[in-house]
């Protein structure tokens, strides 16, 4: 059963962070400072709440980081016996900790009787390994979570949101996404203005606008075996903008609309359409990162048809509009100059 869940007038509490070496330093610095940054922005709202953070390792001492940082580490015996929150952070020696018995022994033992579990990015696969996740709903880096969900088919795995949180765990996805948990965790225990005050002191917005899959790279979908299916997506990926209708698709194969649309959901794993859809909404995301071309023009060019249908695609596919997408990862082209137009 799930710990109560206790708010209001909060004085201290304690939050103790799991090290290992080849963590990602920003794992655990993103919500250190988070924590650290609550006792400043409760003083300066009239309050005396705050966190004790402790640091801890499978021997203490220095850790070494996934990028060289070191971290001074106390034993996993300093830890407060009975946590608030026990976080794991991830990196890439994540896969040599979840092998490492004595810290997994440790987790079993102490995530019962903290308040919350919450791990950040690759983080889950420690709690994972531990057990703690089977039948909870979870998230973790875009890049891992395939991987997360083949090796512990009892998790629940959602590649697209920031944080998740089901009952007493959460988690987030990769690197900075642990800075959104941390703020969120905050404002579960001390409310928004807490966490709004420590966001602006961050300079990042409280609750980031969209998913993780706005970051994700466009996925590679292997040729299907089918010399059919095969040169079907070959037209759909050289030329999103066609006219890739499944009757026209299925013309082209010569085949019917009802055996090539079976033939090709059995070979891509996907049905024609939502194929069709993923590669435009990829072409899509090319042109709005690398042109100035408006949404009217690029909606035709992709296959869209309209900037609304563009606009409904990215907020379904994206968790986001096809402007914020280009305002955050477009390039700056630079504007002619008169002289340039004129010449």
């Amino acid at each position: 059963m799930d710990a109560p869940v206790h708010h209001g007038r909060m004085t201290r509490r304690t939050v103790v962070i799991v090290a290992y070496p080849g963590v990602l330093s920003l794992d655990v610095a993103g919500p250190f400072e988070v924590f650290a940054g609550a006792r400043r922005a409760a003083e300066a709202l009239g309050s005396s709440a705050s966190y004790a953070v402790t640091l801890v390792s499978s021997g203490g001492g220095p850790v070494p980081t996934e990028s060289g940082l070191v971290l001074d580490t106390s034993p996993l015996a300093a830890a407060d016996a009975s946590p608030d929150t026990l976080l794991l952070p991830g990196g890439g020696g994540v896969g040599a900790a979840c092998d490492d018995p004595g810290l997994v022994d440790w987790v079993v033992e102490a995530a019962p009787v903290a308040r919350r579990l919450a791990t950040v990015c690759s983080g889950a696969f420690l709690a994972a390994r531990a057990g703690l996740l089977d039948g909870r709903r979870v998230t973790t880096h875009w890049a891992r979570a395939d991987e997360l969900a083949r090796r512990y088919p009892a998790v629940e795995v959602d590649p697209d949101p920031i944080y998740v949180r089901d009952g007493r765990v959460w988690s987030s996805a990769g690197v900075t996404a642990g800075i959104d948990l941390a703020l969120a965790l905050v404002e579960d225990d001390l409310g928004a203005d807490v966490s709004q005050l420590i966001a602006r002191w961050l300079v990042m917005f409280v609750h980031r606008p969209g998913g993780q899959t706005q970051f994700a790279t466009p996925v590679w979908t292997p040729r299907a075996n089918r010399s059919a299916v095969r040169d079907a997506q070959i037209r759909v990926d050289s030329d999103p903008g066609g006219d890739h209708r499944v009757a026209a698709l299925a013309e082209e194969a010569a085949l019917s609309e009802r055996h090539f649309a079976r033939l090709f959901t059995s070979e891509v794993g996907e049905t024609p359409s939502r194929y069709v859809e993923r590669v435009r909404t990829e072409a899509a995301r090319h042109q709005l990162e690398s042109t100035s071309d408006t949404l009217e023009v690029i909606a035709v060019r992709c296959g869209f048809g309209t900037s609304e249908t563009l606009r409904r695609t990215f907020q379904r596919r994206l968790h986001c509009s096809p402007d914020a997408y280009r305002h955050r990862f477009g390039r700056r082209l630079p504007t002619p100059s008169p002289r340039s137009e004129r010449t």
